[in-house]
């Protein structure tokens, strides 16, 4: 029996497979961080494709925590409905669907507006140098995290994902690269861990009990005097009882330099170390590409889920053929049984 192909629960939400989308930017929202067709198209294919969790793109809880100006937004109500529609959609086709709610700090190219950080340190030449958040500015994010986490309710999605990875916002509190406060944000690493604590108490608050967190954490930093697994690990610890139901585990973005060598799964012992000292369930990422390698990682407990992103991006129908290949029966869209043969 594939242990792939069978489902998994985060407290009330039954999933129907391991296999996860990824949230991949798609920068195709108007200026105003509204979804359109494309989004609609893009994530319900993953839904009739046999994906059995969609965690939809980075969305900013605030105009100036846009990647860019064609970012989604969840700031405003007024970015409801569409989200919904999205849902809704998802849903008939038998996927769970989240949302991932982002800040991009001092990587924002958004015009307009001057980014924020930690502290006033730009991420390199190209981009602005950020302001120094105050502790009132830094109240107002924790508050819009909440108040997208409350819109992300109404829209409808079964989990929410606070994004804490690749170099943005809550990743540059809590790497030593990019923090250098002195104040209660910023020093040991429960200080750094701070605001990423608050914003998940925040969520939770107005995220239904019975729905998932998820958190997207980098687990080192790929540069000297950045964070290591260890670090990571300690943090992950400190916060595991906060509220987190899994954490979807990825690596670098804090500065502009890559991990090195790049094969399958080369961040999956990141994913494999939280589980095994830890005890927490995790999503692996890293340029996961064949089904034997997707069955392998969950069969061999290296994460509960398994996260694919080009791969779905190059075949929406992955989770179908991957079904195929390992010699499981899933249920087909009625439309495409003749293809099943």
């Amino acid at each position: 029996m594939s242990k792939l192909f069978t489902p998994v629960t985060l407290r009330e939400l039954e999933i129907r497979n391991r296999i996860v989308m990824p949230p991949m930017c798609q920068y195709s929202a108007a200026t105003d961080g509204m979804a359109n067709d494309w989004h609609l198209i893009h994530y319900v294919t993953r839904a009739v494709g046999g994906a059995g969790l969609i965690i939809m793109e980075a969305t900013a809880v605030e105009p100036r925590g846009r990647i860019s100006d064609y970012d989604l937004g969840i700031w405003s109500d007024e970015h409801i409905p569409m989200l919904k529609r999205i849902t809704d959609n998802v849903h008939s086709h038998g996927a769970k669907i989240g949302l991932q709610i982002a800040h991009a700090g001092r990587k924002s190219g958004a015009r307009g507006s001057v980014p924020v950080a930690p502290s006033a340190i730009a991420f390199d030449e190209e981009y602005a140098t950020p302001e120094e958040l105050t502790a009132d500015g830094i109240e107002k994010i924790v508050a819009a995290f909440a108040e997208a986490a409350k819109r992300a309710r109404r829209a409808g999605f079964d989990l929410v994902e606070v994004h804490a990875a690749h170099g943005y916002l809550l990743n540059e509190f809590l790497s030593p690269v990019t923090n250098r406060r002195t104040d209660g944000y910023g020093g040991p690493p429960a200080n750094r861990a701070r605001l990423l604590k608050e914003v998940i108490a925040a969520v939770r608050e107005e995220w239904p009990e019975k729905r998932p967190l998820s958190v997207r954490i980098s687990a080192v930093d790929h540069i000297p005097g950045g964070m290591e697994l260890d670090d990571t690990i300690g943090i992950v610890d400190a916060l595991k009882d906060e509220g987190v139901d899994i954490w979807h585990v990825s690596s670098g973005g804090i500065a502009p330099v890559g991990p090195g060598r790049v094969f399958p799964g080369y961040q999956v012992p990141y994913s494999s170390a939280l589980k095994e000292r830890l005890g927490v369930k995790t999503i692996a990422v890293g340029c996961i590409k064949g089904a034997e390698l997707a069955e392998e990682i969950v069969a061999n407990h290296r994460a509960d889920m398994v996260a694919l992103g080009r791969e779905l991006l190059r075949n929406p129908y992955w989770p179908l053929a991957a079904a195929r290949s390992l010699g499981v029966k899933v249920e087909w869209p009625k439309q495409y049984e003749r293809a099943e043969e």
